[in-house]
């Protein structure tokens, strides 16, 4: 067919073009999703670093924590933290319960809650687990 021109019409590229910024758009909300997950993981993981660090401060002190509740904040990873620890009674002598829960400085909802216990402290180079390191009586007499 002579004069009959070969290409895409007008309709058709602004077609193209509507399925491609479509696309794009949930490319770009996938990618931002998956960057707030990220975020998210990194600040719960910091904040359980941070719980875990304040239990084993309390462990390390050589002391039996008095049972009641502490708070502070702490700077870490280039953000404010404020940190809560609850030490209450498990039943148990000398055996208490600590949970502190994490969150950012100024803000009431919390990141992570870590959960440990303390026991009384012993001698380093001795235990409190009377073991003799025998083989366990079964009954038998030989």
């Amino acid at each position: 067919m002579p004069g009959r021109r070969t290409g895409f019409t007008l309709i058709e590229v602004m077609v193209a073009l509507v399925i491609v910024s479509l696309s794009l758009a949930a490319v770009a909300a996938s990618m931002g999703q998956m960057i707030d997950t990220a975020n998210t993981m990194r600040d719960r993981t910091f904040a359980s670093w941070i719980a875990q660090n304040k239990i084993a401060e309390m462990r390390l002190a050589g002391v039996i924590p008095e049972v009641g509740e502490s708070s502070g904040e702490v700077d870490y990873a280039n953000t404010s933290w404020a940190w809560t620890a609850e030490v209450s009674e498990t039943g148990v002598e000398n055996l208490l319960k600590v949970d502190v829960t994490v969150s950012y400085a100024g803000v009431d909802a919390p990141v992570r809650q870590v959960t440990g216990f303390i026991g009384e402290p012993v001698a380093p180079g001795q235990s409190n687990v009377a073991w003799d390191g025998g083989q366990p009586d079964r009954g038998q007499q030989q």
